[in-house]
C-alpha cells in the first residue's frame, strides 16, 4: 500500500485527529465556501452533500504542473433534533445553549464528504473521480443545566454541530449511539477508507 498525502479542505480538529489515529497522511488547505448560499430548506442529506460539494467547488489548490495528481477531501456535519430541525455550528454560548437543550431528547446527525481526485491538465486542476459519500448516526447527548457552565468551559470551542462534542469532555454526556461514531465526529472513516480505494489512493 502507497501512502500518499490527502489534501484536507477542513480547520476542523476533529477531524484531522481522525485522519491521525487512521495513520492517513494529510495536509490542510483551505477553501472559501460561503455555506449561507446553500439551500437551508433541503432535507438533511441533500443539504449536508451540497454544502460538501460547494466547498471542493472552492478550495484553494496548489500550484501545480502538467500531469500532477493530488487527493482532495471536503466534508460537513449537521444535526437533526427529533423535532426535525437542522442545526450547525452555533454562532455564540446563546445559540449553542438553545441548541444543547433542543437535542436532548435524541439526535441524527449526518456528515458527508465529497473526495476528489483532480489532475493538473493544460495549466488548471480537473476533477478526474470524484466521490460523494452521505452517512447518518443517532445519539443522545444530554448536558443537564447544572452542567452546562462547565461544558462551555470546557469545549470553549463550539465549532461541533449544534455544540456537541461527543469526544473528550463530552464522554460523560453521550448516552448512546446508533451507528457510525466517526460520523458524528465529523468523518465517517470506513466509508472514507471505501471512496479513497475507489479513487486509487492507496494504490502503488
Amino acid at each position: 500500500m502507497v501512502q500518499r498525502t490527502l489534501l484536507l479542505a477542513s480547520a476542523s480538529q476533529s477531524r484531522q485527529m481522525l485522519l491521525k489515529d487512521a495513520g492517513i497522511d494529510f495536509k490542510v488547505i483551505w477553501q472559501t465556501a460561503d455555506e449561507s448560499a446553500c439551500d437551508w430548506n433541503l432535507p438533511l442529506e441533500s443539504l449536508v452533500k451540497q454544502i460538501a460539494i460547494r466547498k471542493m467547488e472552492h478550495v484553494i489548490m496548489p500550484e501545480g504542473k502538467e500531469g500532477d495528481i493530488h487527493y482532495v477531501l471536503t466534508a460537513d456535519t449537521l444535526t437533526q433534533d427529533f423535532h426535525g430541525a437542522i442545526h450547525g455550528k452555533p454562532v455564540d454560548r446563546a445559540d449553542a445553549l438553545k441548541k444543547l437543550k433542543a437535542v436532548r431528547d435524541g439526535a441524527r446527525v449526518g456528515t458527508a464528504f465529497c473526495l476528489d481526485k483532480k489532475k493538473f491538465i493544460e495549466n488548471s486542476w480537473q476533477t478526474i473521480n470524484r466521490q460523494v459519500r452521505f452517512v447518518v448516526a443517532e445519539c443522545f447527548f444530554d448536558v443537564p443545566d447544572a452542567w452546562l457552565e462547565t461544558y462551555f468551559k470546557l469545549e470553549h470551542d463550539l465549532g461541533a454541530s449544534a455544540g456537541m462534542r461527543i469526544e473528550g469532555f463530552g464522554f460523560l454526556f453521550l448516552k448512546s449511539i446508533k451507528g457510525s461514531y466517526t460520523t458524528i465526529v465529523g468523518l465517517p472513516l470506513f466509508e472514507l477508507r471505501q471512496a479513497l480505494e475507489k479513487v486509487g489512493f492507496f494504490n502503488a
